[in-house]
């Protein structure tokens, strides 16, 4: 979600916080603004759309100023417009940026107005400006000011504030929203991800809820939940130049598509050896929780989840564990079961997805064995708040639909199962085997990169349609949704996953010429029900798109058969992943959309 970097510096930053949007875009693409000491004011740029607009004001307004702050914006309360753009002022004195959603903001509002506050925008956020401009009316410095902001806001907030009357300090306040401090040697910074500071600095401080931070270009002070001076250690975070580069790609999301088998080869790294997984690559002591482990709970949103869904075949069929799934946003409201054996299961590509935080911090008052988080942040709240911790390591992913994150998740989910079943003593000619069919993904799915000219055949049918249904069975139906969901998003085409077999229980009505189907077809013990529910498909004059790897090609009178690379059959679900993600790429640049950017989305969903 919103994107906010700050910058006190010894040299001008106008260019330093555009390219920090730049990086950023990706977390929301509504609006863009900057606020920056100038010689004699407050520099108040906003623009509504994307952060090259704003680079544009700035390259015609030219302001110039050493100590600012700037956002972009995915919008949350009250439209997509130039007055909801960040910053927001009180009194052309406070200036803000949010990250977040503030939860008691009507009745904050109120008060405000009964002490003549005028509110010029609909947002949650333009608050905080005349909470912190009323502290300040009344004797308050804008650190003490912003660490009342404590006692009176609820909900989740990454804040980056200056005032006009003192031209030299930047004030930051956390909680439950990223913000970290970025240590620069001529300046110091602060940003909701590392990755807008990649080329100023690899030295960060991450701000914990509840902290308050005062920074200038010679010094950063730190501040707990209790207003305590504290000291986070300094974590070192190399960023490679070329994870904020498209290279010769023509959208991140291609780029990524094909980074997918270096990315499952970096996820392995370290963590198999021989004929199995190494011991405690999850944590210290990890095996010895493992091993009494009787239940898994799996929570996570979006993508996240559907790599869960996959993974909860795994558990039961390799490590003899009985999963139970959630939405996240779900969870917490459902009383579930828990019992004290239960390992609890958490997905999340940035770690910050804020219901996937609020079901784990729910989860540390019940009565679970431990916690584990799947992320591919090592500074992200989920990694340092679980109890376990496996990180993907695909590298950035810049395209809001996400690609190799996806495909990591189910790598390291199956070490996960493997890890499950070794702390048993379950399955080990099958661990072994698998462990073998993991060191030759990358090698597969390099080939099925190779079918690219195939799926453009398909693309080109798909991309004249409005609607699509995919279907798979067993541990390939969440692979259908995965790939519906990634047709959705980039292609604004209306696509929808079901159970094979649940075809004749309603969807089939809505088969006809124009209903173009795409099927997850490897050969297995269901295949001969799927041929039969692809039949069906077929007399009603459906277009078939079929993936599979049969010896005889299903006959289709409309449509294709895609033959994909043989690979063991429990990491089949991997592999076809790869190809689906293909067709959704191909057919968003046939309709020509913005495809990394993709409309009403963003990349980390950090409120709830």
């Amino acid at each position: 979600m919103c994107g906010i970097i700050a910058a006190s510096t010894e040299r001008s930053i106008g260019k330093l916080l555009i390219q920090g949007l730049y990086k950023m875009e990706y977390r929301g693409y509504d609006s863009a603004g900057i606020a920056m000491h100038t010689e004699d004011r407050v520099a108040h740029l906003r623009a509504l759309g994307k952060v090259k607009l704003l680079e544009d004001l700035m390259i015609n307004e030219k302001p110039k100023g050493k100590v600012g702050i700037a956002h972009t914006r995915w919008a949350t309360h009250g439209e997509p417009s130039e007055v909801n753009a960040h910053p927001h002022q009180s009194n052309e004195r406070i200036f803000i940026v949010h990250n977040g959603i503030i939860e008691n903001y009507l009745e904050l509002k109120d008060e405000l107005v009964k002490k003549g506050y005028a509110f010029t925008s609909k947002t949650d956020s333009e608050l905080i400006a005349h909470l912190l401009d009323n502290y300040l009316e009344a004797g308050s410095s804008l650190l003490d000011a912003t660490k009342q902001l404590k006692d009176k806001l609820q909900g989740a907030y990454a804040i980056a504030a200056l005032d006009h009357s003192d031209p030299n300090t930047l004030v930051l306040a956390r909680n439950r929203s990223p913000l970290l401090i970025g240590l620069g040697e001529d300046g110091n910074f602060a940003a909701s991800d590392p990755l807008a500071l990649a080329d100023l600095t690899n030295k960060f401080l991450i701000l914990e809820d509840g902290d308050v931070a005062k920074i200038s270009s010679n010094k950063v002070e730190v501040f707990d939940k209790n207003n305590k001076v504290c000291k986070r250690d300094i974590q070192i975070i190399d960023i490679k130049s070329e994870a904020s580069s498209k290279g010769d790609y023509k959208h991140f999301m291609e780029k990524e598509i094909y980074e997918q088998p270096n990315a499952i080869l970096s996820t392995l790294d370290g963590r198999v050896g021989g004929d199995d997984v190494l011991e405690n690559i999850f944590g210290e002591s990890s095996a010895d929780v493992f091993a009494k482990v009787k239940r898994i709970q799996i929570t996570a949103c979006g993508t996240s989840l559907h790599a869960g869904r996959v993974a909860a075949n795994w558990f039961s069929a390799i490590a003899g564990l009985p999963t139970q799934i959630d939405f996240a946003s779900e969870y917490r409201y459902k009383n579930p079961y828990i019992d004290e054996n239960t390992l609890l299961v958490t997905i999340s590509q940035s770690g910050e997805t804020a219901d996937t935080l609020a079901a784990l911090r729910y989860a540390k008052d019940q009565n679970y064995l431990a916690s584990l988080a799947i992320c591919n942040v090592p500074t992200s709240s989920l990694a340092r708040e679980a109890d376990f911790l496996l990180l993907t390591n695909a590298g950035h992913e810049i395209g809001v639909a996400s690609t190799k994150a996806f495909t990591t998740q189910l790598i390291a989910l199956m070490l996960l199962t493997l890890s499950l079943a070794k702390a048993s003593g379950t399955n080990p000619k099958l661990r072994a085997r698998i462990i073998q069919a993991l060191r030759q993904m990358p090698d597969i799915v390099e080939k099925s990169l190779e079918l690219k000219e195939d799926i453009i055949e398909i693309a080109s049918e798909i991309a004249q349609q409005d609607n699509a249904l995919f279907l798979g069975r067993g541990m390939f139906y969440p692979i259908a949704k995965e790939g519906a969901l990634k047709l959705k998003e980039i292609s604004y085409i209306h696509a929808e996953a079901y159970p094979a077999g649940e075809l004749k229980h309603g969807p089939l009505a809505l088969i006809d010429e124009r209903m173009p189907v795409v099927a997850i077809a490897p050969e297995h013990e269901l295949a001969e029900k799927l041929v039969s529910n692809l039949e069906e498909v077929k007399a009603r004059g459906g277009a078939l798109y079929v993936f599979g790897n049969a010896i005889e090609k299903l006959s289709l009178e409309r449509g294709k058969y895609i033959s994909m690379p043989e690979c063991d059959f429990l990491l089949t679900p991997i592999l076809y992943t790869i190809p689906l993600q293909i067709l959704s790429y191909e057919v968003a640049l046939i309709r020509g959309t913005d495809i990394d950017q993709p409309r009403n989305l963003a990349k980390s969903v950090t409120v709830e």
